[in-house]
């Protein structure tokens, strides 16, 4: 009953953020989570254009907020929109724009908004970025096209914690397009990043150190110079006197 109950909820919010994320697909939203509350059941959307999901007067957030109640039968259901700024080194935000922009301008231009893309990305400050468009661009034979530049793991740990990766899908008159973004922000921290010091600063670091080994050693000398001797060695001196 337990494993009935967590798959029907999983599949009522998955069913959830497809259709939150189909109403508003040019809204550019990345992520949508769902929590529950005292109050009832809260919907957090982080979107690149929260105006459209607002919409005049809050006109289309209170169409939602009754569509999500009627719907899918949520209690209370409360939505609440966070405005993402860096939205170039936001995978699915960049993934969903070079989708859009094929279905608006056709499959000719798919090396212009790539490449457009990927100067926007660095210029975000990102180290690397990636793009794979899939399918029949620019002719009736399907193909992959790759688009790179930068810096970029693609295997170890950092490929996996360090990389933000993204899948979206066009639908043209050829069929679907797949488009795959990958980007490494420009804070990632790499494993074999190495920093070198100056030449002053590693001699201030030995001489800091050489200090406080003769601190150390003088500490021991006194010490050793002040400790009483034992009972034995007294008792002995006493007689030979």
């Amino acid at each position: 009953m337990i494993e009935r109950k967590i798959v029907a909820h999983k599949l009522k919010e998955f069913q959830i953020k497809e259709f939150i994320a189909g109403e508003f697909r040019n809204a550019g939203i990345c992520a949508i989570n769902l929590k529950k509350t005292p109050l009832g059941d809260k919907v957090v959307i982080s979107t690149s254009r929260p105006g459209l999901i607002v919409g005049r007067k809050g006109k289309n957030i209170k169409q939602l907020t009754t569509t999500l109640k009627n719907k899918f039968n949520l209690d209370n259901p409360e939505l609440e929109i966070n405005e993402i700024k860096d939205i170039y080194l936001n995978a699915i935000i960049v993934s969903n724009t070079i989708a859009s922009s094929l279905e608006k301008f056709g499959s000719q231009r798919f090396k212009g908004v790539a490449h457009t893309a990927m100067q926007h990305v660095l210029e975000a400050g990102a180290k690397g970025v990636e793009i794979l468009v899939a399918g029949k661009v620019p002719s009736a034979r399907a193909r992959v096209w790759r688009f790179y530049q930068g810096y970029l793991k693609k295997s170890g740990d950092a490929a996996v914690t360090q990389v933000d990766i993204a899948y979206s899908r066009a639908e043209l008159k050829t069929g679907t397009v797949g488009i795959k973004v990958s980007i490494m922000p420009g804070d990632a921290v790499l494993p074999d990043a190495v920093d070198f010091l100056d030449v002053k600063k590693v001699e201030e670091i030995v001489d800091e150190e050489i200090q406080k080994d003769v601190l150390t050693k003088s500490q021991d000398v006194e010490v050793k110079k002040e400790e009483p001797l034992p009972e034995a060695e007294v008792e002995k001196a006493e007689g030979e006197e």
